[in-house]
């Protein structure tokens, strides 16, 4: 072992703690924007209509209420594993807590594969002009790209995300800035923005539909949390970073949609797909350099899909440690301090989504995992008051956590109108894992090994 590196209680080194409030603050604010609103408001626009800045408050609202039940968890467990700990802690039901932490894991791969995609059909083409290699080579040469950064480090990860995010936040800001510009001209049609399509459904339906996908563009947060060991006193720290990031990326969010409904019609940001946001650039300011915003959105995806793979791997490392995977997969290279088994597993499973599945589905996907992940989590954090820990740490009202499960299962239900496709790629997910589980079962059964957590591993702070 290097010389003046801690171990972790597994044996394996330490994580290195490289993460302060500001990078922390930039990587909750990265992680928010990015594909959800580059990639996905077209979509959003055809299931709402002119009411395009409608869904993405109210996925503001239910995220933001899950926020709380987070912030007091991780300062109370602030380790790597995130939601799928804190269910173990509640319920200590091994296969509920694998299935947690596998759903989250695949929400992160299926975010950073929608990246992947947008990058390959979308922004490298409009950046560098046509091309004749396949959409699907380049979203996999894009993928391994990131998996080579997650490796290297880190630092490197997340100081590469302070870049990204403020090139990312420089494209929102033109869409806005376009959006001002028109409105002072007499430009865009404001009666658009109370418009809602029904499409033979219910007013609420549609609304509640366009806000489950546009919860895709929320979600983020709490990739944080799995960040934990890497972070220089977790407990203080979390608060502020993640409540401030939501609120900044959400004005930014709302703002995007405000604009888009302003001047494009939602049809036609229907039409446009993952594009939809260069539509908006043509009609507001057709003089825009097209080449200059479709570099930031390919930036924006890049980062996107470089936090959720950071997310991913650092998940499957924290439970790695607590055995309730496979020990392999918490492997530490030993020189980069990375979790380099975790981050090729993650790869692999990437790889094949961007090979085999369309954009829309992975964003609808994504919801629909994490709003199952953070209803639990919600619930979790009832059960877990009666655990006290001697460090001080954040703590919330009993009534949100409530309020924000029943939201939770409400938008992940088929009542909310969401489509039968999601269902059908969370499950396929879902069975990859339950076969892991088996495996895993009859590993530990045939090595005499059993699985229980280490209640010290779970409670320590950090340095």
């Amino acid at each position: 072992m290097t010389e003046g590196i801690k171990e972790h209680a597994t044996g394996q080194p330490e994580l290195k703690r490289a993460i302060g409030p500001k990078l922390l603050l930039f990587f909750v604010v990265g992680d928010i924007l990015g594909t959800g609103i580059y990639a996905l408001t077209g979509q959003v626009a055809g299931r709402v209509g002119g009411a395009l800045w409608l869904p993405f408050l109210l996925a503001f609202v239910i995220a933001f209420l899950t926020a709380f039940s987070y912030l007091e968890l991780v300062g109370k467990f602030p380790q790597a594993a995130g939601a799928a700990l804190y269910t173990h802690r509640a319920f200590k039901i091994q296969f509920l807590t694998f299935m947690v932490a596998f759903a989250v894991m695949c929400s992160g791969i299926t975010s950073a594969s929608s990246a992947a995609i947008a990058f390959g059909g979308t922004y490298l083409k409009a950046t560098i002009g046509a091309t004749t290699v396949p959409v699907t080579l380049l979203a996999i040469a894009f993928i391994v790209l990131v998996a080579l950064i997650n490796f290297r480090g880190v630092s490197e990860s997340v100081k590469a995300n302070v870049v990204l995010t403020c090139i990312e936040l420089s494209g929102l800001l033109i869409i806005i800035a376009v959006g001002v510009s028109a409105v002072a001209s007499g430009d865009g049609d404001p009666s658009r923005l109370t418009q809602v399509d029904t499409q033979d459904q219910t007013w609420l339906v549609a609304i509640t539909s366009a806000t489950s996908l546009a919860f895709f563009a929320m979600v983020g947060f709490e990739d944080s949390v799995n960040m934990a060991e890497e972070c220089k006193d977790p407990a203080r720290i979390f608060p502020k970073a993640m409540l401030w990031g939501m609120v900044i990326a959400a004005s930014i969010y709302i703002l995007v949609s405000v604009t888009s409904s302003l001047l494009v019609p939602a049809d036609e940001l229907q039409k446009a797909g993952s594009s939809a946001l260069l539509k908006v650039l043509d009609v507001g300011a057709p003089g825009f350099p097209h080449v200059v915003f479709s570099a930031i959105g390919m930036f924006a995806v890049i980062n996107s899909a470089l936090i959720n793979m950071m997310m991913a791997s650092r998940l499957l490392y924290g439970m790695a440690n607590e055995r309730i995977i496979p020990k392999q997969l918490g492997t530490v290279h030993p020189f980069r301090r990375t979790p380099w088994v975790s981050i090729l597993f993650t790869t692999a499973i990437a790889v094949v989504l961007v090979s085999t599945v369309d954009i829309s589905v992975l964003g609808g996907t994504t919801a629909l995992l994490l709003l199952v992940v953070f209803a639990i989590v919600n619930i979790a954090l009832l059960v877990l008051r009666k655990v006290k820990v001697e460090h001080k740490h954040f703590r919330t009202p009993t009534v949100i956590p409530v309020i924000a499960a029943v939201l939770c299962v409400y938008l992940a239900s088929p009542l909310s109108g969401r489509p039968a496709r999601d269902y059908y790629v969370a499950l396929i997910l879902l069975g990859a894992g339950l076969i892991l589980w088996v495996i895993n079962y009859f590993i530990n059964r045939a090595t005499g090994q059993r699985v229980e957590l280490n209640p010290e591993a779970l409670t320590k702070g950090g340095d």
